[in-house]
């Protein structure tokens, strides 16, 4: 009977685990629809004859016009367009402030600077004995560089379910231990809680040559 119980048990926890993010996903999707549908479908309503009218024309219609959007920022005088459209954004006090917040979050999902963010890394935080997974953004230059008696990279450090928002931290070069998992790998598992694991044959630790012991205790963490 306990058995029965058990086993009726974890058919419940497995079809709850399949269907919750389905039907999740579906609901965002429609409010999403519905929303953005309705603000461009109300505008195009009064332009279009009724009888032709549709319902999604609206989200076409936001298709349409990201698309035109990138197409033109890509060359040069659309990119020159969005350059002085986003320097006069920051000159605006209020403005300045929402846009650069929505432009980092966007850079931060897209990894729009490849070449800055695509070395993950372990590194102990919030305290020593904790591993988290970190984005190198770069070197730390300037005035704090001076300071430091080290080397000190630009770390990011995204919070789990929503990588959006995190910790912008200096860490000295030899306690960062680099991984060759890749960023996109690395964002599914925090995005998942851990949930997501990448493929058992992907390889581990990568051993940076400033601070092999840190190599060591990380793997003995992990394993």
């Amino acid at each position: 009977m306990k058995r029965l119980r058990a086993s009726l048990k974890r058919s419940f926890l497995t079809g709850l685990l399949v269907i919750t993010p389905i039907w999740g996903t579906v609901l965002i999707l429609k409010t999403l629809f519905l929303t953005v549908d309705g603000i461009l479908g109300d505008v195009l309503a009064k332009f279009v004859i009724p009888e032709y009218y549709v319902p999604g024309i609206g989200i076409l219609t936001l298709i349409a016009l990201i698309f035109t959007t990138g197409l033109l920022a890509t060359n040069i005088i659309g990119g020159q367009v969005v350059k002085l459209w986003e320097d006069w954004l920051h000159r605006v006090p209020v403005v300045r402030g929402i846009y650069s917040t929505l432009k980092a979050m966007m850079d931060i999902l897209s990894f729009k600077e490849k070449e800055k963010c695509n070395r993950v890394v372990l590194i102990q935080f919030p305290k020593n004995g904790h591993y988290c997974f970190a984005f190198v953004t770069g070197m730390t230059q300037g005035e704090v560089q001076q300071i430091s008696t080290e080397p000190l990279l630009n770390v990011y450090v995204p919070t789990s379910p929503n990588p959006t928002s995190g910790y912008f931290l200096l860490v000295p070069e030899k306690e960062v231990v680099s991984l060759e998992i890749s960023v996109e790998e690395a964002m599914k598992l925090i995005v998942s809680g851990g949930l997501y694991q990448p493929s058992p044959t992907m390889p581990a630790v990568v051993q940076p040559a400033s601070n092999p012991d840190s190599v060591e205790r990380v793997g003995a963490a992990i394993s």
